[in-house]
């Protein structure tokens, strides 16, 4: 094991303006982070269930990951000027707010049975996810140490990842059992009405959802958090007029872009994958169980990381992990049946320190321009959006176990920005 050098601050010149303890902040903010990747992940669930609902190819079923993480892309930058305009706190509000009227629109969305208001509800649900993250992420930066951000990061994560972790099992609860067992026992003149059945599945989760995201936008707005401000401070702040001038925060953004977009595309295609005769032949409602040990092994890590990367170097680290994940990704290409089931589950312990590494590794130095870099950074999650688009074309041109080939050059990206494109100089010395 290597000794990480003490990391500089990540904060890069933001500072709390309040003494308060930093424990009932941090805790209310990791719901937050639970809450949004419960949601995200629940996508992967919606995939093969809607793609059964409308008969979609892979292809059109992306649709779904398309409209949900292009959000980040319109989203992130007026977001990330909202903030500094309302601050952190309001901003986490306004984003729970938009969230609850997203799943609130699922409603209608399966009561009339149309594709392209599932997708208007998706929009309009990341539009709110993008505002939380734009705002929680930098804020969890600065409440505490410097030094420890990026550990305080990937311990909430860690939350991040029991909501992921849960999703699939609640999906495959509410959602895809229940569907599954009636489309497979219906007559053939019955389907029309079952894939009506099918849809209306998805109410009940989603109403719960908007209660829930309704409930915690009135205990955010009641809450005293301690305000931060963004300053200039000397000996901390590289030279630059913008977040745009950092070159590390613009390869960490291609980093962000890349990840979200390998995750997603991982992530979005087990039920189908394992679904295959040469994989595992499972049900969708089987294989969906063992999607939560993707996203469980992505919450192992993270506490794990949380406690590692205190005394690791956090850029070998990340290197280290998308060295493994890309190979993991080869061997599930290379083979079949178990062997390539759970390699490809592997790799969420691997993905389990990325985001946040990658996230505070990018943020280093940008003092004033923390929230500008902020928005850049939400704004590369676009890559949720087109990349498992890519895959799907892929899958539907040589196959969904081909498809996973793409994913591989993302990790070598990863690989090369911790050892290399985090190091922070201005974007002049690329």
């Amino acid at each position: 094991m290597m000794l990480n050098v003490p990391t500089p601050p990540l904060s890069g010149g933001i500072k709390t303006t309040s003494t308060h303890n930093y424990t009932a902040p941090l805790v209310a903010l990791t719901s937050l982070f639970f809450m949004w990747g419960f949601i995200t992940c629940l996508n992967d669930i919606l995939i093969p269930h809607l793609k059964s609902v409308f008969q979609l190819n892979y292809t059109e079923t992306m649709l779904i990951q398309l409209c949900f993480f292009g959000a980040y892309s319109i989203i992130s930058l007026p977001a990330g000027a909202l903030v500094k305009r309302i601050s952190y706190k309001w901003g986490i509000v306004t984003g729970l707010g938009v969230a609850a009227i997203g799943c609130a629109l699922f409603i209608p969305a399966a009561t009339y049975r149309v594709y392209a208001i599932f997708l208007g509800a998706l929009f309009v649900l990341a539009t709110g996810v993008t505002v939380l993250q734009v705002a929680a992420n930098p804020y969890v930066t600065v409440l505490g140490k410097p030094e420890t951000a990026a550990s305080r990061l990937n311990l909430t994560q860690a939350f991040n990842s029991l909501g992921t972790t849960l999703a699939p099992l609640f999906g495959a609860l509410l959602i895809l059992s229940a569907a599954t067992a009636a489309v497979t026992n219906a007559a053939p003149e019955q389907l029309d009405a079952l894939r009506s059945t099918e849809a209306a599945a998805v109410k009940l989760p989603y109403l719960i959802l908007a209660l829930a995201f309704l409930v915690l936008a009135i205990v955010f707005a009641a809450l005293k958090l301690p305000n931060v401000q963004e300053e200039e401070i000397e000996g901390e702040q590289l030279p630059g007029n913008s977040a745009w001038d950092y070159r590390h925060l613009v390869l960490g953004a291609v980093g962000i872009f890349v990840y979200v977009g390998a995750e997603v595309s991982v992530g979005s295609f087990l039920v189908n994958f394992f679904s295959e005769p040469t994989i595992a032949n499972l049900s969708e409602a089987d294989a969906a169980h063992y999607v939560a040990y993707f996203w469980g092994g992505a919450m192992v890590g993270r506490f794990i990381g949380s406690a590692v990367m205190r005394y690791v170097n956090d850029g070998k680290a990340l290197a280290f992990n998308a060295v493994i994940s890309a190979l993991l990704l080869a061997i599930t290409v290379a083979s079949s049946g178990h062997v390539a089931m759970w390699a490809v589950l592997s790799i969420g312990l691997f993905n389990s320190i990325m985001f946040p590494t990658i996230f505070s590794l990018a943020l280093h130095g940008l003092g004033r321009h923390t929230s500008q870099g902020s928005g850049i950074l939400c704004l590369a999650i676009v890559g949720g959006a087109i990349l498992p688009l890519v895959q799907g074309g892929l899958a539907d041109t040589v196959g969904i176990h081909l498809a996973f080939v793409m994913p591989i050059f993302c990790y070598i990206y990863i690989a090369y920005y911790g050892i290399s494109g985090s190091r922070p100089f201005p974007l002049a010395k690329f």
